[in-house]
């Protein structure tokens, strides 16, 4: 086996669905709109992070890592699917994680540990200092003989993105009409993949704030795909427009997205990445970057366990049961 196969890790391909509901509501026909469930794909919960840990975790596994290292934020899904990666490969997995204890354990951290995975909190840091925990902590793993892998920070490189450059070709398979995938932009390498496949024109980021600079990151992710002497892409479509008031802060227009989709298709998405998504892609509609008439799909990348780690998502849970509390039993 080549360093350029991936391990298989996840269940493929993912299903393509029609949301008829959802389209009408946000202004689209009937037959526009459709849902690819990469959050169906078959490990520890599900997510986009699986199709990138099927080349990382495979790299790794190849070059004789015992542990898979990573970073991400608390309720990191890709430190969580880094985890059950590690389980399925027989591996131990460390995961560093901005912060500190929580006080009650819950969301992604709560499957964490049931995975099995070590914990290290690097405290109130910025990105750079949580890669200077990151490196400490490989260090010591290096030192102590573990065999330390270290996977970057939200599973994103150029060799993590190949898995998102299939993803593309599979649904092109399922909808050779496609016009326009949406997709959250996190740390970059399931936009750049997409990108590669499908064109800069087909794929519409939609920012969640995880990253400072996401059109480089994503550009430069997209280059190293292309390879040396590529024509560049055009230019990205990405709206930046929903992240708010940062990355972990819940919206009005992400708390209304999370809902419609919901109440109308019976699908969930999370408060940080795929609620961001679908509040751009509602956007979008209404401004006529997406328009009716042509074949969307929106990528659902997961991230159900976050939604039960988010404060504020679970206090609007909780006002809309008490809302919604008129049926009483019987005396």
């Amino acid at each position: 086996m080549s360093d350029e196969t991936p391990v298989r890790l996840g269940t493929w391909p993912t299903l393509l669905e029609p949301a008829p509901r959802l389209a009408r509501i946000i202004g689209l026909e009937p037959d526009d709109l459709w849902i690819k469930r990469d959050d169906l794909t078959g490990l520890a919960g599900g997510g986009n992070k699986v199709r990138k840990l099927e080349w990382t975790a495979g790299a790794a596994l190849r070059q004789g890592a015992r542990t898979l290292v990573t970073s991400g934020a608390p309720q990191s899904n890709h430190a969580r699917l880094t985890a059950a990666a590690a389980a399925r490969l027989g591996m131990d997995a460390v995961l560093v994680l901005k912060g500190s204890p929580p006080g009650a354990v819950s969301g992604n951290i709560a499957l964490d540990g049931i995975l099995g995975a070590r914990i290290v909190w690097a405290g109130d840091v910025d990105q750079a200092g949580l890669g200077a925990v990151l490196d400490e902590v490989a260090e010591e793993l290096r030192a102590r003989g573990a065999g330390p892998a270290v996977i970057p920070f939200g599973g994103s490189s150029v060799l993590a993105a190949r898995g998102y450059a299939e993803a593309g070709h599979e649904l092109l398979a399922q909808a050779p009409d496609l016009a326009t995938v949406v997709v959250a932009m996190g740390s970059g390498g399931t936009m750049a993949g997409l990108v590669h496949a499908l064109g800069a024109d087909r794929v519409l980021g939609v920012d969640v704030g995880a990253v400072t600079d996401p059109g480089r990151v994503v550009s430069d992710f997209v280059a190293g795909l292309a390879g040396p002497g590529a024509v560049a892409p055009s230019p990205l479509r990405l709206r930046r427009d929903q992240v708010g008031a940062g990355y972990a802060e819940l919206t009005d227009a992400v708390t209304d997205a999370l809902t419609v989709t919901a109440r109308a298709e019976g699908v969930v998405l999370d408060p940080v990445y795929t609620g961001r998504a679908m509040a751009g892609l509602i956007a979008a509609v209404a401004e006529g970057d997406v328009r009716p008439g042509q074949r969307t799909v929106f990528l659902h990348t997961g991230g159900l366990p976050g939604l039960f780690g988010h404060a504020a998502a679970m206090a609007r849970a909780q006002d809309a049961v008490t809302d919604s509390s008129t049926v009483h039993r019987r005396s």
